[in-house]
């Protein structure tokens, strides 16, 4: 007897966020599946997952899949496709699950968008540029790695600027500036502050966003919504009202201005949610996304159109199903409005007016998710919203005007905040975050005994109020015995432990030293066998918070030198041509063509610095010798594996400064370094971070002994955090995270320190001098 045949498979990638309007939508993108018999298999981050039971529950199953990488989830759906368990669509109703959705549905053949146009329409500067390369009115924009380069911007086009995340979503980090004096606090509101970062013309004009499913591949329209914000420098929606009351032709024209823009997107599958202006110049489109839109419109509008199922729509057309859609709709004969609440900041003392709100019979969906005793933040981004009611009506205005009366009945009362007498003993213990994603470098890199290909790239956030306070972000590597997973569990569990017990709510207090409760707990947490990597990812987090709050960049909290600008030397990976173009060459060795790569320095001008990599045994240094000693390099790193050797070498060679740096990881190392070999290459990832470092580098100074300042293949925040050690050090390697991240190399660059905390990397040119050497 042959088994009975799979159910037909909905696969809904990143199921729902933990916010209470995803989860609805995610429910609800499931019951439509299970009412067309699909069977329904949710994945999302395992986190997620365990917070959002609702979701699990309204699945057949759940499997934890980080969505954030595309190609892990399309590798994992391709291999259950293999074993039989193929689904029928893929779909997602996450924005940062679309490049997931849609290459999953690319791998295994289903109907879905192109990936390359997912990922175009995500960044949103690409989305800019298609759109104004086919004929659509776009403001300027530029991507920008620091706050010179938004100002460079702001000189060369008219105002006012809008500063945004350059992918983000709830409108989080998006701050309206008039001038460069509003620079350094709209940057310091970017929940990733290391990330490039997009300034673009502020568009004045009213808002909307048009609402849609694709039909056999065509966009159909559903409704045009009209937006209400709050006023700036924040970009918050508090209301939405729909269909939008607007004039027939601009209706139709804003209309068809969208299905040519997502026809010119090359976008074909889903939902679709276009934001646009309406301007005295005529329609200007703002951001794409091929999801429902946010603020309940997903409630809205089967309310307008009834019968309309919105993911049922989805899933009858990819199934091959009949859809009754015609290609132009009437506008709707009735009406519905959202308005979210928007309490004063401050921790709640009473609430009335809510339970007849909740229970008029205009309520479509009405929450309020504070009550007394809660502490009511700053509205400055989706996030930070608290609850909304959703109502329905005759009209577009009836709804907008009862939305806002029912909103406005229900009354707050609020007394501020009183600062804590303690960390750990209230709001200002922070939450702690940490992701893990693999990355691969944008080249292999080759040293004496391995060939890199790929990092993990680690994160940990501190969150209040779901706001970054504080981050830190490293690279892990397991050919240097850097396990991502395990940095990653003991960073987590020793940020909670920092987060609950270090004082720092007095570290702004008269006298009190911001950073000493820091240092004793890493230093205890050294002691207790914690790794390096974890202690310096979870030290830079919490220096970072504790600059932020004291305004200024964590160097100037140190008491350090000012970095001024950082000249690298050019590190040449073993198999790499060697560039000659002035800067301080530097050399990897310690392979079979060590003797071939050194005669080919011979008559180079350029300083150099050679690091075999412990790669010679006293047989290779007697046969390179005599090379080594014509050549006189600037430094010798790491030259042989037997530590009795170095006396001879430097010898030797009188001339050049000879350092350690593998194994060089506690003060006793760097005494040893300093002792045998007469120099050291201080990592922070060896030594756990910038003070342990810096007490290295201090006495290795005040020793006389040279000091190289050094990293792994590092992602561009941690080379900043290490930078700002560079004006202690006679040598800066610092271009490691050039094999990380999508950073041009330069011969040099600077820490742009206008906003406070760990400051960025500013590649603004030196004039003339740093032009001729560029690469």
């Amino acid at each position: 007897m042959s088994a009975a045949p799979h159910p037909r498979e909905l696969l809904l990638i990143g199921g729902g966020g933990e916010m209470t309007l995803s989860v609805d939508v995610a429910v609800q993108a499931l019951e439509q599946a299970r009412a067309r018999g699909l069977r329904t298999h949710v994945t999302n981050r395992a986190d997620t997952l365990a917070a959002t039971p609702a979701v699990t529950a309204a699945a057949d199953t759940a499997t934890a899949v980080d969505f954030a990488r595309p190609g892990d989830t399309a590798d994992w759906a391709a291999g259950r496709a293999a074993d039989g368990e193929r689904p029928a669509l893929v779909f997602g109703v996450r924005e940062m699950a679309q490049e997931a959705v849609a290459a999953t549905a690319h791998a295994l053949e289903l109907p879905g968008n192109p990936p390359a146009a997912v990922r175009r329409i995500r960044t949103k500067d690409a989305c800019r540029a298609a759109l104004a390369a086919a004929g659509f009115r776009q403001p300027a924009v530029r991507v920008c790695r620091d706050a010179s380069e938004a100002r460079a911007f702001l000189a060369a086009t008219a105002g006012p600027w809008v500063v945004k995340p350059r992918d983000g979503a709830d409108s989080a980090g998006v701050r309206k500036v008039t001038g460069p004096d509003d620079l350094p606090a709209a940057l310091a509101q970017l929940p990733d502050r290391e990330a490039p970062f997009l300034v673009e013309e502020f568009v004045d004009g009213r808002e909307f966003s048009v609402e849609g499913v694709f039909v056999g591949g065509s966009p159909r329209v559903l409704a045009v919504t009209a937006k209400e914000k709050l006023p700036p420098p924040y970009f918050v929606e508090i209301g939405h009202v729909l269909p939008a009351d607007l004039p027939e032709e601009t209706r139709r024209s804003v209309e068809e201005t969208v299905t040519a823009a997502l026809t010119a997107l090359e976008l074909r599958f889903g939902l679709f949610h276009v934001e646009l202006w309406l301007t005295a110049e005529g329609i200007v489109l703002g951001e794409v996304h091929v999801r429902i839109g946010g603020g309940w419109i997903h409630r809205m509008l089967p309310h307008v159109r009834p019968g309309l199922e919105l993911y049922g729509t989805v899933y009858d057309d990819a199934l091959g199903l009949p859809v009754d859609l015609p290609a132009t709709l009437p506008v709707p004969e009735r009406a519905a409005a959202a308005r979210y609440f928007a309490p004063p900041e401050g921790r709640v003392t009473a609430v009335t007016g809510w339970d007849a709100v909740r229970t008029h019979p205009a309520v479509l969906h009405a929450e309020l998710r504070v009550g007394p005793g809660d502490v009511v933040p700053g509205f400055r981004s989706g996030g930070d919203r608290v609850g909304a009611v959703v109502v329905g009506a005759a009209t577009p205005t009836e709804a907008r005007e009862l939305a806002r009366e029912l909103v406005a009945s229900v009354r707050f009362t609020v007394e501020p905040v009183e600062p804590v007498d303690a960390v750990g003993t209230g709001d200002d213990v922070p939450e702690v975050c940490v992701d893990l994603e693999p990355r691969p470098l944008t080249s292999s890199f080759r040293i004496s005994h391995m060939t890199i290909e790929t990092v993990d790239h680690l994160r940990l956030r501190l969150l209040q109020g779901g706001r970054t306070v504080g981050e830190g972000e490293i690279t892990a590597d397991s050919g240097y015995g850097q396990d991502g997973p395990a940095i990653a569990a003991e960073a987590e569990a020793l940020a909670r432990t920092l987060a609950a017990a270090c004082d720092d709510a007095h570290q702004g207090a008269d006298g009190a030293d911001p950073v000493a409760p820091l240092r004793a707990a890493l230093e205890k947490a050294a002691a207790d066998g914690v790794g390096a990597p974890a202690r310096m990812l979870v030290e830079m987090a919490f220096l970072d918070r504790a600059a932020r709050r004291a305004g200024v960049p964590v160097w100037r909290l140190l008491g350090l030198p000012e970095p001024g600008r950082v000249r690298l030397l050019h590190t040449v990976p073993i198999g790499e041509d060697i560039p000659l173009d002035g800067r301080p060459l530097k050399i990897k060795l310690g392979g079979a063509d060590d003797e071939q790569i050194l005669r080919s320095l011979l008559g180079v001008p350029a300083p150099l610095i050679l690091d075999a990599n412990r790669g010679w045994d006293r047989q290779d240094w007697e046969r390179l010798r005599p090379l080594l000693a014509e050549l006189a390099p600037a430094v010798l790193e790491d030259p042989v594996r037997d530590p009795a050797l170095l006396p001879a070498i430097r010898a030797a060679l009188p001339g050049t400064a000879v350092v350690l740096d593998e194994g060089i990881a506690t003060a006793g190392d760097a005494a040893f370094a300093v002792g045998t070999a007469g120099g050291l290459n201080v990592k922070l990832m060896r030594f756990g971070g910038i003070l342990p470092a810096l007490d290295a580098l201090t006495d290795a100074t005040e020793k006389g002994a040279a000091r190289m300042l050094g990293c792994f293949l590092e992602p561009p925040r941690a080379i900043a955090y290490a930078a700002q050690l560079a004006g202690l050090c006679d040598w800066s390697d610092l271009d490691g995270h050039f094999w990380v991240s999508d950073d041009r190399p330069v011969p040099s660059y600077g820490l742009d320190s206008d906003a406070p905390g760990i400051p960025r990397i500013a590649y603004t040119p030196e004039p003339a001098r740093e032009e001729a050497a560029a690469i």
